[in-house]
């Protein structure tokens, strides 16, 4: 009896203790989101991209062809399950990079293309949603722990939460940082889309960015980038 109310005195104590340091370490990643590295690599940087159906596929890889080729690299891309039209457009764009030598032997390629499940289809039901949403996140943290991205990119499809969520969540336990630039598309004018407004309220991306100025104003920890369509 008086081991087992030992137990349950040293479990009181911890728990505060635990969610002290958990409040600190939270604290501290969004302190220190948004800063440059401490040390500038001496390779590429893995790079994630997070591609969305439509619009933001569109978007997305216009943005990916301004990038500093060597500098994000390795590359890679990620689409829902569900999504049959976004990574065959990242798979040609990538393939006109691919460099070969006079003798036709290729000598780089630097992109991996991978598929996440949904949390939500269109129409689905909130209750069926559950177990989707719970895959969906599982799969996601597989993702981020297999790959370690050190750089996230996103512009609003609702793929990236789990993604994004997964990748502050091992900051915050200390086993990778990564930066997560988060564009809000251009068809954005007056307010957020839900991802872009969960991320920003979270405080989640360590950069965000929007393409109109009303929008800025609404949101002034977000960064006014303009047009980039």
């Amino acid at each position: 009896m008086e081991m087992g109310f030992d137990a349950f005195a040293a479990a009181c104590f911890a728990i505060p203790v635990l969610v002290s340091v958990l409040a600190v370490r939270v604290a501290y990643v969004i302190c220190r989101s948004g800063l440059p590295p401490s040390k500038s690599p001496a390779s590429g940087l893995r790079c994630l991209i997070v591609l969305g159906s439509g619009g933001h596929t569109a978007e997305m890889m216009n943005i990916v062809t301004e990038l500093q080729k060597d500098r994000f690299t390795p590359r890679y891309y990620v689409a829902a399950l569900t999504d049959n039209m976004s990574l065959p457009k990242a798979q040609v764009y990538e393939k006109s990079l691919i460099q070969v030598e006079g003798d036709g032997e290729t000598i780089i390629e630097n992109a991996q293309f991978m598929q996440i499940y949904r949390s939500r289809e269109v129409g689905q039901s909130y209750i069926t949603s559950i177990a989707t949403t719970l895959c969906a996140i599982l799969h996601a943290m597989w993702l981020i722990i297999r790959i370690r991205p050190q750089v996230i990119f996103c512009n609003g499809p609702g793929t990236c939460i789990p993604l994004c969520a997964s990748a502050f969540l091992l900051k915050v336990l200390g086993l990778g940082w990564s930066s997560i630039f988060y564009i809000e598309s251009i068809a954005r004018v007056k307010k957020l889309s839900l991802s872009g407004l969960l991320l920003y309220k979270l405080r989640m991306a360590d950069q965000f960015f929007v393409q109109w100025p009303q929008l800025q104003q609404k949101c002034p920890r977000a960064q006014y980038a303009g047009r980039l369509m």
